[in-house]
Formats: structure tokens, sequence, C-alpha cells
């Protein structure tokens, strides 16, 4: 029989041979700094109305800000934003802070720059489940760019292209 700790890490394993996007959630802090945290637990939810499900620990800054204002934005990163998605993966207190260039705002929620898309969105239901919460947020504006996907797999970054597409070859 395996044991909680066993079936604990064996579950962490699993998940993480299913490749996912790399998104940045952000949110405000009270005193109107940029917050963020690098998430791959997102889903589409519906189209209409159009909702967004994010997945975040109890335990996290984020949480308790996108509690506090209600909202979040919500960035699909492109393969050459690793060091975006590393930054926002180091816990706050030790990551220090990130170039202001890579921040701008859509709507109400700020995003990253040159993410493949983005998203502004009110929170319009919360459900804690385990140690977690699971935030449906209304997309109240969007914007999408071009790019390839950064993805996650196996507990690295990388890449994914159109096997299809031309690169320039002849």
């Amino acid at each position: 029989m395996q044991t909680a700790e066993s079936i604990g890490e064996m579950y962490r394993d699993a998940w993480s041979r299913f490749a996912t996007g790399v998104t940045v959630i952000t949110t405000i802090e009270p005193g109107g700094a940029v917050h963020g945290m690098t998430a791959s637990s997102v889903t589409s939810v519906s189209l209409d109305p159009p909702l967004v499900l994010v997945v975040i620990g109890e335990e996290r800054q984020t949480h308790g800000l996108i509690e506090s204002t209600g909202r979040f934005g919500m960035s699909i990163l492109d393969s050459g934003q690793t060091d975006i998605a590393k930054h926002f993966a180091t816990p706050p207190e030790v990551r220090g802070e990130l170039d202001s260039q890579h921040i701008g705002k859509l709507a109400g929620s700020p995003v990253i720059k040159q993410a493949i898309a983005a998203m502004d969105c009110k929170v319009s239901a919360a459900y804690k489940v385990g140690d977690h919460t699971l935030f449906i947020g209304e997309v109240e504006a969007i914007q999408v760019g071009q790019g390839d996907p950064l993805v996650w797999f196996q507990r690295q970054f990388g890449g994914f292209t159109d096997q299809n597409s031309n690169h320039g070859s002849s």
C-alpha cells in the first residue's frame, strides 16, 4: 500500500507529464504595485459569457489580493518570455522587481506586454477546494498577439512551434 507521502510525490510527478501553457496571473497590491504569479492551472470555462478559471493556493499572496480586489489579469506567455515566467515563479520576498517595461495595462488589470494573449477578468465566483480556491473570472477585455506559446513540461520550460508552418525553409 502506498503512503500518503508517496502518493503526493507520485501525483506531482504524474502531473509534470501533462504539458501546459504558461500564464502569469496579475493583480494590484494595496499600494498600487503589480503583483503576479506564474500559473499553469488555468482553463477556459465558457464562451457566453466568456469565463476563465484560475486555481490558486490559499497560502499564496495572489490569493488574498484577488479576493480583496475582485480582479485579475491573465497573460499567456510567448516562448521568449521564460525569464518572466521564472521571475513570477520565484517567491515575492526573494525575486526583486521586474522591469516595468514588461508590464502593461488592459482595462482594469495589469498584464504582461508581448504575451500571445492577455485578459482582464472580474471574479464572478470563488470555490474553496482542498488547499486551493477556484476563481472564475468573467473576461471584460482581451487582446491577442502573435508568437509561439511557452510550455511547461516535466518541471521545465520549453517551446512549441507549428510543425506544418514554413519558417523560412526553401
